[in-house]
């Protein structure tokens, strides 16, 4: 399932934050997976579109989680970056140390965003 979040970036988080208890699954995990599955048979005709357009429309999104995991209060990165309107890259990572402010927290998720959205930035010029 975890590899479905390469294709599926609308499962990404919830993929990701389940499988942090792999290890020691509790009930209510499985009834996470279970929802998760359930939303992929509802949603298996949906697809990713590209807008067509003369230029080309590349934007990045950044958000984070201010000590959203209850048993450490360590805060989650997130970014997306579309192309044409649509995913191209996405990721959300748990963040290595704590927070102490949400501006701190967002900051990290930025920086993340930014070695991602540089990365494609370069691949874009070099496919031109």
């Amino acid at each position: 399932m975890h590899l479905m979040t390469a294709t599926r970036p609308d499962i990404a988080y919830a993929v990701g934050y389940v499988s942090r208890f792999m290890e020691n699954p509790q009930e209510e995990h499985w009834v996470a997976v279970k929802r998760i599955f359930r939303y992929l048979q509802g949603t298996k005709t949906h697809g990713i579109c590209f807008k067509p357009g003369d230029n080309i429309d590349f934007r990045g999104y950044s958000d984070a989680d201010w000590a959203g995991d209850l048993a450490d209060r360590k805060s989650t990165s997130g970014y997306t970056f579309m192309l044409m309107g649509a995913p191209v890259s996405w990721g959300s990572k748990k963040q290595s140390r704590v927070s102490l402010s949400t501006s701190e927290a967002e900051y990290i998720a930025l920086s993340l965003a930014i070695q991602e959205g540089k990365w494609i930035h370069r691949l874009l010029r070099a496919s031109r």
